[in-house]
């Protein structure tokens, strides 16, 4: 399928279901989805070349084409008995269809980014398959509307660089830094970037979708209802069903933006400076966001016998000209001592270059690429800060991370819009009330489990050292930032209970909502991960 033009929406509408035959194959058995699949294969696209099993010389290089974290790169990973790498959405009807009458688990993969791992390999001992959307990536940009359709397939990257492309740079879109994320998850679980702060979150400029709810039918946003469009929203939409597409609106953006990056060691002041980013950067002009980055590096001045000092280095993108940027904060983070030769003028999606740190000069196509610049092991983590961590706090944190060494801390300021929308306007409902969100990071080279537990476990305690300065009861949690840490759903009869472990930190009060939309529109709980919405008790069959 094209992007989803009227025509074709009404015919999906109109024909969903029409091809799919009632399945009365074997349960559990991958042969049996497997003819079920070629057998209920829409005539005019015939699904044999999307079928990848192990016994095929393309399975491995398929299946290892979207993972993003090498922990989960491995011998010992779990691994899916089929993969599907949908070309057309009758695939994806059919998949549904198919693996839920044969009891294939699916897991649903967009980019590969998922920081678990869990949109390709599974926890539990459930035989699975992957639904690989990489296929579908088609980009229609309506730039008389100010809208586009995008395909869930398709990169960040691939979306700015048409958009900037087609409407001659007046405008751009909300989303994340990272050009490699696929749109599919970023969009489901909230999505964020760096003009947040002038237009909210991704999914607030979601209009309308198409999915592939549990029966194999295509739902537009009136088929589907608020209700479930609502949760696709920000809700996990793995959860519900297979977003095939997302409808959004773009913004407007100048025709100059400016970037800058500053950084300050301990020895200059850094201290001084990040306790007033502290107080000034979720209420500084809506234009300007800037994120602050902490991490350990080495010492040019040792003190007290250490090599190692705490580095902050002060990230951001200005929407105008750097004469105002530098009227902005000579005014109010003179702290910062930006200079005009701190600032570089650009194009915004030059912008989007320079934050995914390409080298100047890079041309633009660079975004098109869908292989990420590193590819390495990590662990992620997320917290939200209400108050102002005070000097001493400020002091106990970098001595801390000093120890530590290897996690990094990013900070990402709020206020401006994210202020104004209101905390049940989607599922997502980290919005007045937080100054800034956090993400713990640890990446590392080396191979195998005690590696990956060394690193984990330094994260954890950087996470654990943090717990007076952070947001509490619920201490909330970022669900793009997925951490298995908080909770993990099994998916059998303590599902429920399980997932109220994870799921009151990255909903707060929108968990109910969800798990009534759950449990309404997938009753027998297919669609379901390690981190999923569960089906109240009493609906299980």
């Amino acid at each position: 399928m094209g992007a989803p033009s009227p025509s074709l929406l009404t015919l999906a509408l109109a024909s969903s279901l029409a091809f799919i035959a009632t399945s009365t194959l074997a349960s559990g058995d991958e042969a049996a989805f497997i003819g079920c699949l070629i057998e209920n294969s829409h005539p005019s696209y015939p699904i044999a070349p999307a079928i990848y099993t192990p016994e095929n010389a393309s399975y491995a290089p398929v299946l290892q084409a979207y993972i993003r974290n090498l922990r989960f790169n491995t011998s010992t990973t779990p691994k899916p008995r089929v993969i599907v790498t949908a070309l057309h959405e009758s695939h994806v009807q059919a998949a549904v269809i198919c693996g839920r009458e044969n009891s294939l688990q699916v897991k649903i993969r967009s980019g590969g980014h998922n920081y678990e791992g869990i949109s390709y390999y599974s926890l539990s001992e459930s035989p699975f398959f992957i639904l690989d959307m990489f296929n579908l990536r088609t980009i229609e940009v309506d730039v008389a509307n100010g809208t586009a359709w995008v395909q869930t397939g398709a990169t960040l990257g691939e979306l700015y660089y048409r958009i900037a492309n087609e409407s001659g740079g007046i405008y751009g879109f909300p989303g994340g830094v990272c050009p490699t994320v696929g749109v599919g998850g970023h969009l489901s679980g909230g999505g964020y970037g760096n003009m947040m702060r002038k237009h909210g979150l991704t999914v607030d400029h979601v209009v309308d979708a198409l999915m592939v709810d549990v029966n194999g039918r295509i739902l537009d946003r009136v088929a589907m209802g608020e209700d479930l469009f609502w949760a696709i929203r920000g809700g996990g939409g793995a959860s519900f069903g297979v977003v095939l597409a997302y409808k959004v609106n773009l913004v407007r953006v100048p025709e100059t933006v400016t970037v800058f990056r500053v950084a300050r060691t301990l020895e200059q002041n850094a201290t001084d400076v990040v306790y007033k980013w502290e107080q000034v950067a979720p209420h500084l002009d809506e234009d300007l966001f800037i994120r602050l980055i902490i991490d350990v590096v080495n010492s040019t001045t040792p003190q007290n016998g250490t090599a190692k000092t705490v580095r902050a280095s002060f990230l951001a993108l200005f929407l105008g000209n750097s004469t105002r940027l530098l009227s902005i904060t000579n005014e109010s983070f003179p702290e910062l001592g930006l200079e005009p030769s701190d600032c570089t003028e650009m194009s915004w999606v030059e912008s989007v270059l320079y934050w995914t740190s390409f080298p100047a000069g890079t041309p633009v196509e660079a975004l098109l690429s869908r292989t990420p610049q590193v590819l390495n092991h990590f662990k992620r983590k997320s917290d939200y800060v209400k108050r102002p961590i005070p000097i001493e706090g400020l002091e106990y944190i970098f001595a801390r991370m000093i120890e530590l060494v290897k996690p990094i801390l990013t900070f990402n300021p709020y206020g401006g819009k994210m202020a104004e929308i209101a905390s049940t306007a989607t599922p997502f409902p980290h919005r007045a009330g937080n100054l800034w969100k956090v993400q713990y990071a640890a990446n590392w080279d080396e191979d195998g489990e005690e590696a990956a537990a060394y690193y984990i476990g330094l994260t954890r305690k950087l996470y654990e050292y943090m717990t007076p300065f952070v947001s509490k009861n619920p201490r909330e949690a970022f669900l793009n930032y997925i951490d298995l840490d908080l909770g993990i759903n099994r998916g059998d009869e303590a599902a429920y209970t399980e997932a109220m472990a994870y799921g009151v930190k990255y909903f707060k009060g929108n968990y109910k909502r969800l798990i009534s939309i759950k449990t309404r529109v997938d009753p027998q709980n297919y669609f379901r991960n390690e981190q999923s919405i569960p089906i109240l008790p009493r609906q299980r069959s």
